[in-house]
């Protein structure tokens, strides 16, 4: 009784030819990837030590500065900061700008999350074109309306005054407000609303009391982003403010101060005040830096 032996297939080797193709563009994005962490690193430090220099130095004498700025201090000084606080009213300033920035912020998320909500889920006649109308308002650089909006805000009794700078900086914050929103809005589903509305709830309770906590992370995120800019604008108050100095903005107050120590060789009160206009920002940054991510990224996953 003969058996047929079934032919076995010779192994296949892959030849050079069909390897390349498979590792070449491993390569080639291993060498991307190392590139761009490393531009990232060098971006990094750029931004950080800067800012962390600024800090040392608000901690050394006038002396240690001059003599060995890249030196670590040789104690805390704190008294730096006492006298940048209360000498150079950097206090006073940094009170003025607290007042500013959250009547504005307030002014502006209030009225930015209003008209995004309605452009985003209400059908009316020249919707599309008011809403270019708001997104068209990015375009527009400040500086050409600095000289027209002097003269509006001095005529209508503005001038020198926080009211006046509040709803500048809020005229300002809405066009980039209402373009972010807009499009988180958009991103909500509509049976939620829909199921509230059939429970009887009516469109300003519907707006405050359901769809408002579904936005909270665009809100928490073009929050942080107006705040950053009302809280370093300087142009604005610095045309609108030109009065009593007891108004001033901190942007003002740490221009003041630059000029006159300065001249008056004080230096560590400088870096000093520096460290107190920063510190705001950066505690406002990390302790929600994880809802700034969240609603950058929110309308992209959902």
């Amino acid at each position: 009784m003969s058996t047929v032996e079934s032919p076995v297939a010779a192994p296949v080797h892959a030849t050079p030819e069909t390897r390349t193709p498979d590792r070449q563009p491993r390569r080639e994005w291993g060498v991307f990837n190392v590139f761009s962490h490393s531009f990232l690193v060098l971006w990094g430090l750029l931004t950080v030590l800067p800012l962390l220099w600024v800090v040392i130095s608000s901690f050394k004498s006038d002396a240690e500065i001059l003599s060995d700025p890249w030196g670590l201090p040789s104690a805390l000084r704190f008294e730096n900061w006492a006298r940048a606080w209360t000498e150079a009213h950097i206090g006073q300033y940094f009170l003025n700008s607290a007042i500013v920035v959250a009547g504005s912020l307030t002014l502006t998320m209030l009225l930015g999350a209003t008209a995004a909500y309605v452009f985003a889920r209400y059908e009316f006649r020249g919707r599309q074109i008011v809403y270019y109308l708001f997104v068209g308002g990015m375009m527009f650089p400040v500086f050409l309306a600095l000289v027209p909006l002097f003269f509006v805000v001095r005529q209508a009794g503005l001038l020198n005054t926080w009211p006046g700078l509040m709803l500048v900086y809020a005229g300002y914050s809405l066009p980039f407000t209402v373009f972010f929103l807009t499009a988180f809005f958009r991103t909500l589903p509509t049976s939620v609303g829909e199921a509230a509305m059939m429970d009887g709830c009516g469109h300003f309770r519907l707006f405050f009391r359901v769809m408002l906590p579904m936005a909270r992370p665009g809100l928490i995120s073009v929050g942080i982003f107006n705040f950053l800019s009302h809280w370093n604008q300087f142009i604005l108050p610095q045309v609108l403010m030109q009065g009593d100095e007891s108004k001033w903005v901190l942007a003002q107050g740490l221009t003041a101060l630059a000029v006159n120590q300065g001249y008056a060789g004080d230096y560590s009160g400088l870096f000093a005040g520096l460290t107190i206009a920063m510190l705001p920002v950066l505690v406002v940054y990390i302790a929600f830096q994880r809802q700034i991510q969240s609603g950058l990224t929110a309308g992209q996953l959902k």
